[in-house]
């Protein structure tokens, strides 16, 4: 149902949720009996980005297969205020067990494909990417590199595996910006390098060098300029450090190719949602 590409770790990221509320078993959800059956239906109380059907199926797939979920919305879509998600059919003790687990899924992955939406939509008509960080939520990393996808962002690196980025503590411990480079290249030939600088020399150390991307680390928009200009093309600039939506555009519009933003996936405010019950 989705239109962006799901991580592989769904099952596994929603097992250790489950674990961490359910864990042997709900002793409150016990009190109704074991042929009870209930409808639900899912609304979220604010317009928002949806993200995390996958996440919310997986939940109820994993405590009972039986229960049916009709989707009304797809990850990516925008979603009103009032407006039904979902209906939720099958027994009523795994409903009520799954559902605070679920609908956090729901809530939190929604919240960051809509703070991706926001940003998204500021620097529109500018060939800029925004992207995230490594800013995320403990334990649910690809999940909300997921939702900044369905918000219209860009993924910067997964991890400290997949990627090269030098920043300050690198460069002290190699002795300078060159050598941190050149140790980068010599260590990992295949892959490219990215190195934060905090400065105007920095950067000019960091082009020579042959850095393939520059994060200008809390540059005021004259410095972003000037870096553009001192650049002249020979490495791919990011903008990163005191992002917000009232200056990504001004920032966008300096000239450089990627704005990253730690917000999108930090500062975020789950989307309320609530699930109501009918049973049979």
């Amino acid at each position: 149902m989705a239109k962006y590409r799901l991580p592989g770790d769904i099952n596994k990221t929603v097992k250790r949720a489950l674990e961490e509320d359910v864990g042997t078993g709900d002793i409150t959800a016990d009190l109704l009996p074991q042929a009870s059956r209930a409808t639900a239906l899912v609304i979220s109380r604010e317009s928002a980005v949806l993200c995390g059907v996958a996440w919310f199926s997986s939940t109820f797939q994993q405590l009972d297969s039986t229960v049916e979920i009709i989707w009304h919305a797809s990850d990516g879509d925008v979603i009103a205020e009032k407006m039904q998600i979902c209906t939720l059919k099958g027994p009523s003790r795994a409903i009520l067990s799954g559902e605070r687990t679920a609908l956090n899924f729901l809530q939190t992955l929604s919240a960051t494909a809509t703070q991706a939406r926001r940003f998204a939509e500021r620097i529109k008509g500018i060939p800029v990417q925004v992207m995230d960080t490594r800013k995320t939520l403990p334990g649910l990393r690809s999940a909300q590199k997921y939702a900044v996808s369905c918000g219209g962002c860009t993924n910067h690196r997964m991890g400290l595996y997949d990627a090269i980025l030098i920043k300050e503590n690198h460069i002290l411990a190699c002795g300078s910006i060159i050598d941190a480079i050149a140790q980068a290249r010599e260590n990992h030939p295949d892959m490219p390098v990215e190195i934060e600088v905090e400065n105007l020399n920095e950067a000019a150390a960091a082009f020579t060098a042959g850095a393939d991307t520059v994060l200008l680390d809390n540059f005021n928009l004259e410095s972003l300029c000037k870096a553009v200009a001192l650049n002249d093309g020979r490495a791919k600039l990011e903008a990163s450090g005191g992002i917000t939506l009232e200056n990504i555009r001004s920032i966008a519009e300096t000239g450089v190719d990627y704005v990253s933003v730690g917000s999108i996936t930090k500062d975020i405010k789950a989307i309320d949602m609530s699930m109501r019950f009918q049973y049979e």
